[in-house]
């Protein structure tokens, strides 16, 4: 198969370079010109406890990649979607279609671009970060999901499958792909909310403090994914049940012990949220991915104030208007009362 990867960074390098040495032919696309340039000229690197290995494969900036392509994953950050969706659609054969390899609802986006029928569901939860140009740090494995946007199961869903799994064995074809990214949502928002601190993941979750934060952050999002229709799926530890509402308190403690479990085995400590903040000093996905939810909530008369609130604390830490420290933290629980 032929694939043109939109956006080479964390997600988009690491699965890439798994296709591109089971002999698929990558052409990677990114609007780091330094990164681009490394990959062209030796190869994209893959390191971290899993596997270390590199492989050569052509690369390019959105200005300067030609061609038609029928496999086109997008893996750009949620708040670029629109923006890459518009510049690959040129690149799209006919009869091609895209796939979403990012965090939030962003087929809905693509969609919006190059049509439904030529968009493809995809749940990814694995661990990875760029970590300079040409070389992304491959941390720990999780799930990866596809699936048609109407549940159905056709042959490009198969073959792309057979592809992936020379990426992650364990990968599935799914009939529910709105229900996997709803509960990817759900766990987002938790994700979002470590990320006001400076401690690991594994670490947040297992702060007794803060345990009732975890718990109603998620609620709210269940809260609109059932009005909205869906039924959430779960995955590495995260079962959206034990965050529904009139949930007994245990079964939510039993699934944060079963996250931190999970992301105690990662050499990917914190979140790509984190990263953007504390590292790479940039706008997070806070608005692509958490905004909807409350937009959402409002629509369908369901509250979500803490969501609210832990955009408004992202926002500050990304205008620098707060640093970022556990005591972040306290101002979600007040909402609690």
């Amino acid at each position: 198969m032929r694939f043109l990867v939109w956006g080479a960074g964390a997600i988009g390098g690491t699965v890439g370079a798994y296709l591109a040495r089971a002999g698929h032919e990558v052409v990677f696309v990114d609007r780091a010109v330094d990164h681009v340039d490394a990959i062209a000229r030796a190869g994209i690197s893959i390191t971290g406890p899993i596997d270390q290995f590199t492989v050569n494969a052509h690369a390019f900036t959105p200005e300067t990649v030609t061609g038609h392509f029928d496999h086109i994953l997008l893996c750009v950050k949620a708040q670029d979607t629109a923006d890459a969706a518009r510049a690959l659609a040129p690149h799209l054969s006919e009869g091609g279609y895209v796939v979403s390899l990012q965090n939030g609802l962003n087929e809905l986006v693509i969609a919006g671009v190059v049509g439904r029928e030529r968009t493809v569901g995809a749940f990814v939860n694995f661990g990875a970060d760029y970590l300079e140009p040409g070389l992304v740090l491959y941390g720990g494995r999780g799930a990866v999901v596809l699936g048609e946007l109407d549940g159905r199961r056709t042959e490009r869903i198969a073959a792309l499958h057979d592809a992936l799994l020379a990426f992650e064995p364990n990968a599935i074809v799914t009939d529910n792909i709105w229900g996997y990214l709803w509960g990817k949502l759900a766990y987002g928002a938790q994700l979002f909310a470590t990320a006001v601190t400076n401690d690991s993941i594994a670490d947040c979750l297992a702060d007794p403090a803060y345990y009732d934060v975890y718990i109603a952050v998620a609620q709210e999002v269940m809260r609109v994914a059932l009005a909205n229709g869906v039924t959430p799926q779960g995955f590495n530890g995260f079962d959206p049940f034990a965050f529904m509402p009139e949930t007994p308190r245990e079964e939510s403690l039993r699934s944060l012990d079963e996250m931190v479990a999970f992301n105690r085995k990662s050499a990917k400590t914190h979140s790509g949220i984190w990263r953007d903040l504390a590292v790479r000093k940039r706008r997070t996905e806070v608005d692509a991915q958490l905004g909807p939810i409350v937009a959402i909530g409002a629509q369908l008369g369901v509250p979500t104030p803490l969501t609210a609130r832990l955009v408004e604390l992202i926002h500050d830490i990304e205008e620098g208007r707060r640093p970022l420290q556990t005591a972040n933290l306290d101002e979600l629980a007040a909402l609690l009362g």
